[in-house]
């Protein structure tokens, strides 16, 4: 059975992402399973939806919707799979921030709408090749995954993912601030960049559909899907550089802790009278302990440790950073290095050593950190700090 493919300009420039986007997905599934990543899985799971997403037109581009055979070939396989795209993203995203992320039986609830979309593809099938002799579903002879109700469903799909997501995320940065106090490194700015990469790709699905709202003519379609296959390839890319980078981060035994695996913090539940007499008397605890122990010189210092320390709930250490204090964790525990800072260098001791190492031995595990801290702190940079206070 000959299937012709002709090498023309578009499908061909299509026919290059589709591989690249089914190569990287191979590559992430095999790094998933080697290091037991979920976050590669789910990853690789989107890259080869994407793949999948542009092969109709790619395919069509090559004349198959002009061959009967091949024709109902993509009449039949449910390639654009828009209404899993969404959910896959989501859970991308809870993989990546939390490791130990497993799907329990709610969240299957999110594969409902993809899974009755595939058994409208099987019924469709069913119908127009087994049981008639001739095309029912299929007689205006367009192919049903390019129907605008199906296409805008997914757009309004993935956006609603994608604001899950967000606030996924946003959930996450409030809760590693109050629980760990080097909140910065693990912020994990690929997935904000990821995320701003998929709002593109909805936002030039949204523009090309208020230009051309009809799916299905595949010469006015051509540019959205270069555009498509162009954010899906930095998303490919990217997303596995970040894969290497958390690898290497794992074998130096530097593990990203498991915030969302930490003590439930109720932060904004307002303190009754009698938390508030505590709240004073573990504000001095707390201080004394920061002060006089140095905790805050340990680089890697959670809100776990501190309760530790003093026997006492994250909970009521928390809350008494929070309400006492007036900061989260993470604040103030930089507040106290940057105190400690100030200290060495009014001491004059960076005329011995770099102002890096009196940051890392202040407990800043880095020196955008401990900029981006002092600066926030002081409204100075550290040398600029050094020039003012004529340290020089």
């Amino acid at each position: 059975m000959d299937f012709p493919f002709n090498f023309l300009e578009k499908n061909s420039t299509l026919l290059i992402f589709f591989f690249n986007g089914i190569v990287f997905s191979l590559i992430l599934l095999k790094k998933g399973i080697q290091h037991k990543h979920s976050a590669s899985k789910w990853l690789s799971l989107l890259l080869f939806l994407f793949a999948m997403y542009i092969t109709p037109f790619m395919l069509g581009y090559s004349g198959w919707y002009g061959n009967d055979t091949t024709r109902e070939i993509l009449f039949f396989i449910p390639f654009m799979q828009v209404l899993l795209i969404g959910p896959i993203v989501y859970f991308y995203t809870k993989s990546l921030l939390n490791a130990s992320f497993q799907l329990n039986t709610k969240e299957f609830l999110h594969f409902i709408p993809s899974t009755l979309y595939l058994l409208y593809s099987i019924i469709v099938f069913i119908t127009d090749k087994l049981i008639l002799d001739e095309f029912y579903f299929y007689a205006d002879g367009r192919d049903k995954d390019l129907s605008n109700w199906y296409q805008i469903t997914g757009v309004i799909s993935m956006a609603f993912y994608l604001l899950l997501s967000l606030k996924h995320y946003s959930n996450y940065k409030k809760l590693i601030f109050d629980t760990v106090s080097f909140a910065e490194s693990i912020l994990f700015k690929w997935i904000q960049n990821f995320m701003i990469a998929f709002l593109g790709i909805l936002i030039i699905r949204v523009v090309f559909f208020m230009t051309n709202p009809e799916w299905g003519q595949f010469g006015s379609q051509f540019w959205h899907y270069i555009a498509f296959s162009i954010i899906s390839f930095y998303i490919a890319i990217n997303g596995y550089a970040n894969v290497i980078q958390l690898s290497a981060i794992e074998n130096l035994d530097s593990k990203p802790v498991d915030v969302f695996h930490e003590i439930n913090l109720s932060k904004k539940a307002r303190p009754t009278k009698t938390e508030e007499k505590d709240i004073e008397y573990w504000k001095v605890k707390i201080e004394s302990l920061m002060k006089n122990e140095h905790l805050y010189q340990n680089p890697k210092l959670t809100l776990f440790e501190v309760a530790q320390q003093l026997d006492i709930t994250t909970k009521m250490v928390s809350s008494t950073i929070n309400n006492g204090f007036n900061q989260n964790f993470n604040d103030y525990v930089n507040a106290h290095r940057i105190e400690a800072v100030k200290e060495k260098l009014i001491a004059r001791e960076h005329k011995t050593i770099t102002l890096l190492g009196i940051a890392l031995d202040c407990g800043f595990n880095s020196k955008a950190t401990f900029n981006r801290a002092f600066k926030k702190s002081t409204s100075l940079s550290p040398k600029e700090f050094v020039d003012k206070k004529g340290l020089e």
